[in-house]
């Protein structure tokens, strides 16, 4: 699906983590390499403690590295100043099994709060591009509504409209079924595959929930500290294949 002549997303190289553990230290994540690409959606499974979330954190710059490199669009997170890792943090969009909304602000200022970091927004525009996401994952008659006032399908649609609300190039998901039904965990992973092919962001989505694994482009096994991909023939989603078989615009326009 990738072209080799893009940038990854996201690059890992021979990444290493450990925690201390009484006396000694346990390390969970055995040199991994991996590169998730724009446009493809990669589940990444394995069994409780494997390091799958641990793994979510380092590339979201949760966790300060250790040993060995994360690169986002090309640019090292390794040994960057807090300054450059809230720049780099901020073309990423986070989903989480327990949504953290902040309760005492509705679902549009929720949803908002990306971007009073974006110097270049008002009041005004920032609830504009609110209204404008949440309508579009289905919200239009709770945009003023709290969380408390919500089921956990609407909150998690309002965690999806807020981390997307940025138009960021990769967002990172935490079991966002986990909290959810069969029927709601099925709306909303085809809500994240749905937008993800639109605006052309890598998802990397960490799960235990084998009903999801068809919306994967890409299915890695995460265990002993190791990634492996397994002999498991994926058919990309038709939009993820529209979107890596159509034109450029620069092909198209002719440059």
């Amino acid at each position: 699906m990738s072209d080799p002549a893009a940038t990854p997303a996201i690059s890992v190289r021979d990444l290493h983590y450990a925690f201390d553990e009484g006396t000694g230290r346990k390390e969970v994540l055995h040199g991994i390499n991996v590169d998730f690409w724009p446009g493809e959606i990669v589940i990444i499974m394995g069994p409780s403690g494997s390091g799958k979330s641990t793994l979510l954190k380092l590339i979201g710059g949760q966790r300060s590295l250790q040993c060995g490199s994360i690169r986002i669009d090309g640019h090292e997170l390794a040994g960057v100043s807090q300054t450059r890792l809230v720049e780099l943090r901020r073309r990423m969009g986070f989903i989480f099994q327990s949504h953290h909304l902040l309760a005492a602000l509705t679902a549009c200022q929720n949803v908002q709060m990306p971007l009073s970091f974006d110097a270049r927004e008002t009041a005004h525009s920032s609830r504009a591009r609110a209204v404008a996401i949440l309508e579009h994952v289905g919200l239009s008659e709770h945009i003023d509504k709290k969380p408390a006032k919500l089921s956990g399908g609407q909150k998690q649609r309002v965690a999806i409209a807020r981390a997307l609300v940025t138009h960021p190039r990769i967002i990172l998901a935490d079991e966002p079924t986990a909290s959810l039904d069969s029927k709601t965990g099925r709306e909303v992973v085809d809500l994240i595959q749905a937008l993800a092919c639109e605006s052309r962001c890598a998802i990397v989505l960490v799960t235990h929930d084998p009903r999801i694994l068809d919306v994967a482009d890409r299915l890695i096994h995460l265990e002993d500290g190791l990634l492996k991909e397994p002999d498991i023939a994926l058919t990309p989603s038709p939009a993820a294949q529209a979107l890596f078989s159509a034109p450029t615009e620069a092909a198209s326009s002719g440059k």
